[in-house]
């Protein structure tokens, strides 16, 4: 799998996921297996990027692997000047947003809500690809409503104005994330372009990735979702499209030591106060994933110093068999 001259060292990505694909996240899935890491969604609006939240999102002083940055928003010269900016900051390739379901993001007529407009969608991607002399690649839904599935017309457009590859979530933003993605329209656009595609979309095991990959005949995968609770899904599939093996789940242990590793991470990252915060939501996902019948979520919610958090992991770890 290739983006432009980038070449990854697997076909397995990190979903950029507003709050969440953070570059202690980013780090942490990268280590694990990822091929490819993609930032939070940064808005194109230069009046919010001297924002502590921009700052953070923007923050690729002590990145690692490819550094893949997302932008999004509706007017091709802001984006154009964001992807110039990003590029300045240390960003290797610009990813457009055009398919963030999210009422906020597509009452400004961002997000997927540009998929209802080709002429828009066309303008944008023209604006950034001159603006910058990295690759632009692009992230869409399969329309606006199951109705309307434009993918393959998008896509095609896309192709032709430059955009290096193509990530396809399995849903249309009417779906939103309801019910099950659907994988026919990532298969006709893999059949209708020649750029890489990238299938997105519940993927959410070792086999369901394999499938995926076979019915649509997509160049790698992007796991989102799935891998909230759980980055070792990355190096259990990588390992698994590369060799037919599945790899056992992580020990107890194993989730100890990253659980406290994440959340001191996030301490250092954002300070105490917006760390501890943050931490809860992951801690909350891990406990999901691995622990799902613990009551520990409950008491860990109500903590509010970092301290005393990992405190309380280590003291509920030591009573894990």
């Amino acid at each position: 799998m290739r983006i432009g001259t980038f070449q990854l060292t697997n076909p397995v990505i990190l979903a950029p996921m507003a709050g969440v694909t953070d570059q202690p996240f980013r780090r942490l899935c990268h280590e694990l297996g990822a091929g490819l890491t993609v930032s939070e969604m940064l808005s194109s609006n230069p009046l919010v990027w001297d924002t502590k939240k921009s700052r953070d999102r923007m923050d690729y002083s002590d990145d690692f692997g490819i550094r893949a940055v997302q932008i999004a928003g509706s007017e091709p010269e802001l984006m154009a000047a964001a992807a110039q900016y990003q590029v300045e900051l240390g960003a290797q390739i610009v990813d457009i947003n055009m398919g963030c379901p999210a009422k906020k993001v597509n009452k400004k007529l961002a997000g997927s809500a540009l998929l209802q407009h080709p002429d828009l969608v066309a303008e944008i991607i023209s604006a950034v690809v001159a603006a910058v002399d990295v690759p632009v690649t692009l992230k869409i839904r399969t329309g606006w409503d199951p109705e309307h599935r434009n993918g393959v017309a998008i896509a095609q457009l896309a192709e032709r104005l430059g955009i290096q590859s193509l990530a396809v979530h399995g849903r249309t933003r009417a779906c939103m994330y309801k019910g099950n993605a659907e994988y026919d329209t990532i298969k006709a656009i893999k059949a209708a372009v020649r750029i890489p595609v990238i299938a997105n979309g519940d993927i959410t095991s070792p086999q369901k990735a394999k499938q995926v990959l076979e019915y649509t005949g997509a160049d790698a995968i992007m796991i989102g979702r799935g891998a909230q609770g759980n980055p070792w899904l990355f190096r259990e599939v990588a390992h698994y499209l590369a060799t037919g093996e599945q790899l056992p789940p992580p020990t107890t242990d194993e989730v100890r030591q990253t659980v406290i590793r994440h959340v001191c991470e996030l301490h250092d990252y954002y300070g105490d106060y917006s760390g501890v915060r943050i931490a809860r939501k992951h801690v909350g996902w891990y406990l999901h994933q691995h622990l799902p019948t613990s009551d520990f979520r409950r008491v860990f919610v109500g903590i509010e110093s970092a301290n005393e958090q990992i405190q309380a992991l280590t003291e509920f770890f030591a009573t894990v068999n």
